[in-house]
């Protein structure tokens, strides 16, 4: 197993990664999407033993941390699609952790195998379904994402869904249009995360963009309406 999850990174304690918990986050190798905005585009290439971080490191730090940490977020990269991650989260139970999962659903088969495991799941909803490979840089990843939303919800598993947006990839009634979708999917808690620029995966959206304070006034409003629970993360 610790050959097969790769852990590129760890937060030490985070408030928002798993909602209402103190948490750390573990970042795993590889991600088969290109998303403009990311944030971590060092952890986007599969290369064997890339992961710098070895598991016995991390169960000793999770070991020394309990009693002060309540959960253990899987993030990435994409971490699904490592083969040892359901033995990491198997571990991770085993010394008293919430499990938490971010997904961008690109294997729904892959996180189907993790449901009943994981406590909490944040699916990455990149784009409506016509801008998706857009937004990804990969062609078709909108059906196995939706394919994973019908898992989570069948499953009952708490999750929500969120949508990174750089204006210059996603308008104010695309992100509408995606609302209303996933609300009448069922999907009760939903979060907008705004892309403010920085060291991301595409050059030509390091620097940041926004738009005029009456359409997000106008979009705040929109969306807290179509969900029972929304977040605005700038």
């Amino acid at each position: 197993m610790t050959a097969a999850l790769q852990i590129s990174g760890l937060t030490p304690l985070t408030t928002i990664d798993y909602p209402d918990h103190l948490a750390c986050v573990l970042y795993t190798q590889g991600c088969p999407l290109r998303c403009g905005y990311c944030q971590n585009p060092h952890l986007i290439p599969f290369v064997e033993g890339q992961g710098n971080l070895s598991w016995s490191k991390v169960t000793s730090f999770l070991t020394q941390r309990k009693g002060l940490l309540e959960a253990v977020v899987f993030s990435g990269g994409e971490p699904t699609l490592q083969p040892g991650l359901r033995t990491g989260i198997l571990s991770v139970i085993e010394l008293g952790y919430k499990v938490g999962l971010h997904t961008s659903g690109v294997s729904a088969s892959s996180l189907a195998q993790l449901l009943g495991l994981v406590d909490w799941i944040g699916l990455d909803v990149k784009a409506p379904a016509n801008l998706y490979q857009a937004v990804t840089g990969k062609p078709n990843q909108h059906i196995q994402n939706a394919r994973s939303l019908e898992l989570l919800l069948a499953a009952g598993t708490a999750f929500e869904c969120r949508t990174t947006v750089d204006w210059r990839l996603l308008q104010p009634e695309d992100l509408i249009r995606l609302a209303e979708h996933l609300a009448a999917r069922g999907v009760t808690q939903y979060a907008l995360q705004i892309n403010h620029g920085g060291p991301c995966y595409d050059p030509a959206l390091r620097e940041a963009v926004s738009i005029p304070s009456a359409e997000k006034v106008q979009l705040k409003a929109e969306l807290h309406r179509l969900f029972p629970r929304f977040e605005w993360r700038e």
